[in-house]
């Protein structure tokens, strides 16, 4: 018996060292493509050498003798950090992940396939001017010859992930910046599923009712739409759900996560220190590593310093000795869903309004790995590209016999925004800034502004322009047969917002409503924000003269406007009313959660329990108004929308009438819908987190979920690739922390200002910076997650142009020198 305890305990033993042995050849073998910082390359594709100097959070400062040069240098850069991300972008904007996941990303790819970026990104390189052509030459050499030194020096085939997945990377071409610019554009664009949610809702429910649960910004209305069953005759009313759901790897998102953003700038005359103040902090998706890079570099024009998006040569958030620039998603209505009407005869003709004309189509091959590879036909109109029915549920729009088609700005084969994001970058001046951004195409952004003594906010990017009598303003789909829903090309660049030298002195912009102008010349009926410029404006009007402290205090406010305006509405007949109740009854519970909300200021501190009680209350109580008119189609409408809220509880032009359960006998009044909202709310908290409500804590619930796109749900890896912090901040905050709104984690934070950066042009080597995880793409390394604990903090980096200071506490110093001729 001992022999055989002694044989087994050996096995064990051996077992052990065996595992031992194998994580630590995993771990080899991985961090072999951890890049050495001070490394020294002889290399090929440079004029003179190049340097780059990485201060102590990892941020390359990079000089050459020649832009590009600089420009090949952070290629270079790029590919060191971030080689799988870039590859991983490209492939997406290709569609070309299947050859790589195999069919789950199948339907990922037909997609992508049919908006057809790719190809409009290579017809697009023949658009941008010289030195653009040039920068994105040299950039893709530096990306080439990283990727070269991998394939010699055997490092770790580039990133560990090429170990579980293909490690074929072909090499950069200037198309595939083009490319992830495009990409971008579709991460921002909410407007296809806005169209179809605004036209299913207009099948379930009367237009007055459409006003209050799809509401417009207050100020001057707009013309009742037209019915939109009887505007394409043969769409179905139905009351089932949205199917939004996204195939594996997807980047198309949901409206209420497509994009915002936080800017604003001050001109001397409101600054202490009498210099130009600028805060800019972007908002996407959260994920690891996050999608924006920080470097600085030397360029001819002078030093500039700021946020650039792996596989792009340009900054596109950031600074340089004269010149600031940031944006916001401008929320330009710059896309249109059309239903294209088939030909009885030839399903492979569409009607326009010159009769019936053929399909543009092309055949496409999508290779997968492990499986035959599958053809696809891709189809065009004179509007877009046609688009399959599960895509955003258009199946549930369009009726038999028709498809639809999307007409975008975005869809250009001539897109000059890259050299418009270069020229921007080599700007010297306002003006000079302000001119670059003629040239920009898409994304539609809010670009801020700001030199030495100017500030300014300008709405860049295609305006198409609507005829007057268009059917639907753009608003809902339309007839793509109907001559007056066609574009007729875009608005000059002069008719876009622009506000200069203000006589109040600041500037801002958080995705809210900036103009009101009569259709067809109006910018969008659709705004990205109502509430959190009301919270801007009071901080900003607050101080007579603003530092560059003030403007961090609000990019990191964290205080509810949309709180403080619905609490007083939603619990004005719960909180002084009721009779005693003992403890542990639920008349108790509600009580006692009044007594903390009523002394509450707002503040969605991670910390506090009155955030997640006031939430998940707000979160109820949209629920119970609109499930019983909308039925399943309510789930579609995941986020709050407090404009509704407040309709309903100040019953605006009838808004009261959602409080009353029309499928019940009673006639329930809103108090009741909120007494019965509230109990539902603390039932869901206490099976969630607990009935102590003192104990609860906000950040518990609203976990930031920075997730690796590939390896964050693999069992163990995740562990080691997904950054999860507690955060503060909410879907109305200035400090954002955009909710997922699904369940059963509705308050995960999964979207919010993955850069924040403060420029002080009083003292511009002041300025600061941060992103939400770290410079490095590997999960090995130790600059993965530096950044994360700052950015939860509210903290944040050094942003100074002064070579100095970054070698003088540098992690590395790499140097390229050309091989000789």
């Amino acid at each position: 018996m001992s022999n055989l305890f002694r044989w087994l305990l050996r096995l064990f033993a051996a077992l052990l060292t065996l595992v031992g042995i194998a994580m630590l050849g995993v771990y080899y073998l991985a961090s072999r493509s951890l890049p050495d910082y001070d490394a020294d390359y002889t290399i090929s594709g440079i004029s003179g050498p190049v340097e780059i100097v990485r201060d102590n959070a990892n941020i390359p400062h990079i000089s050459g003798e020649t832009d590009e040069d600089i420009f090949f240098g952070l290629g270079f850069a790029h590919a060191q950090d971030r080689l799988w991300q870039m590859t991983m972008l490209r492939r997406t904007a290709q569609g070309r992940l299947s050859e790589l996941f195999g069919q789950k990303t199948v339907k990922t790819d037909e997609l992508l396939r049919r908006y057809d970026l790719y190809t409009l990104a290579v017809k697009s390189v023949a658009a941008q001017d010289e030195k653009t052509t040039a920068a994105l030459d040299a950039y893709a050499r530096g990306v080439n010859a990283w990727i070269g030194e991998v394939n010699r020096g055997a490092r770790g085939r580039g990133a560990p992930e090429f170990f579980m997945f293909s490690n074929e990377i072909a090499f950069w071409q200037p198309a595939d910046s083009i490319a992830i610019g495009k990409l971008l554009s579709l991460q921002l664009s909410g407007g296809l599923a806005q169209e179809v949610l605004r036209a299913r809702v207009s099948l379930a429910l009367p237009d007055e009712r459409v006003k209050d649960i799809l509401p417009d910004v207050p100020g001057p209305g707009i013309a009742a739409l037209p019915d939109y069953a009887a505007l394409v005759p043969g769409t179905q009313r139905s009351l089932a759900a949205l199917d939004w759901s996204q195939p594996a790897l997807s980047p198309f998102t949901t409206p209420e996560l497509a994009g915002a953003s936080n800017i604003w700038a001050a001109a001397p005359s409101r600054s202490a220190a009498g210099g130009t103040l600028l805060a800019n902090d972007p908002h996407l998706g959260l994920g690891a590593p996050v999608i924006w890079f920080l470097a600085s570099l030397e360029l001819s024009t002078g030093g500039v310093i700021g946020a650039t998006l792996p596989g792009t040569p340009a900054v596109l958030l950031g600074r340089s000795g004269k010149l600031g620039w940031g944006v916001t998603s401008s929320y330009l209505d710059d896309l249109d869903v059309y239903i294209e009407k088939q030909n009885p005869e030839n399903p492979e003709q569409y009607l326009t309004p010159d009769g019936y004309k053929d399909f543009e189509t092309r055949r496409s091959i999508i290779r997968v790995k492990d499986s035959a590879p599958i053809t696809i036909t891709l189809r065009w109109t004179d509007n877009g590209p046609v688009l399959p029915g599960g895509h955003y549920d258009l199946r549930s729009i369009t009726p038999v016999g028709h498809v639809a088609s999307v007409a975008w700005t975005a869809l250009s084969d001539a897109d000059t925004t890259t050299t418009a994001a270069m020229r921007l970058m080599a700007s010297q001046s306002v003006d000079e800034g302000l001119d670059a951004g003629e040239l920009w195409i898409a994304p539609s952004q809010n670009l801020a502004l700001i030199d030495d003594s100017n500030i300014a906010l300008q709405t860049i990017g295609a305006m198409p322009r609507r005829d007057i009598n268009h059917q639907t303003q753009g608003r809902i789909p339309s007839p793509g047969w109907r001559a007056e829903n066609l574009w007729n090309g875009t608005f000059a660049y002069t008719a876009n917002p622009r506000f200069l030298n203000p006589e109040g002195g600041i500037l801002g912009n958080t995705n809210n409503k900036i103009v009101e102008r009569p259709f067809p010349s109006h910018l969008s009926f659709d705004w990205g924000d109502t509430q959190r410029i009301q919270r801007w404006r009071k901080l900003m009007e607050s101080r007579e003269v603003h530092t560059r402290e003030s403007f961090i205090e609000a990019q990191l406010d964290t205080v509810s406007f949309t709180a403080r305006a619905l609490l007083p509405l939603i619990a004005r007949d719960l909180w002084f009313t009721g009779e005693a109740a003992p403890e542990g009854t639920p008349e108790r519970q509600r009580q006692h959660a009044l007594e903390l909300l009523a002394d509450w200021n707002g503040e969605m501190n991670e910390h506090m329990p009155e955030p997640l009680i006031y939430a998940t209350w707000l979160r109820h109580l949209q629920q119970r108004l609109i499930r019983d008119d909308l039925g399943p189609l309510g789930d579609s409408i995941t986020h709050v929308n407090p404009l509704f809220i407040e309709r309903v509880y100040r019953d605006l032009d009838g808004a009261s009438a959602w409080c009353d359960v029309v499928q019940s006998t009673a006639q329930e009044s809103c108090s009741d819908l909120s007494r019965i909202a509230l109990d539902e709310a603390l039932i869901w908290i206490a099976e969630h987190h607990g009935s102590n409500l003192e104990s609860l804590r906000w950040g518990d619930a609203h976990v930031a979920r920075h997730d690796h796109q590939v390896l964050g749900e693999v069992p163990l890896l995740r562990w080691l690739v997904n950054i999860h912090q507690s955060t503060s901040g909410g879907d109305n905050t200035l400090l954002r922390g955009r909710t997922s709104g699904k369940d059963p984690r509705p308050f995960t934070n999964v979207h919010g200002a993955v850069f924040r950066g403060v420029y002080d042009f009083a003292d511009p080597d002041s300025s600061v910076f941060i992103t939400s995880t770290g410079q490095s793409g590997h999960p090995l390394s130790r600059h993965y997650d530096d950044l994360g604990e700052l950015w939860r903090r509210g903290e944040y980096v050094p942003m100074s142009l002064d070579p100095d200071l970054a070698r003088a506490g540098a992690v590395g110093v790499t140097v390229l020198t050309p091989e000789s001729p």
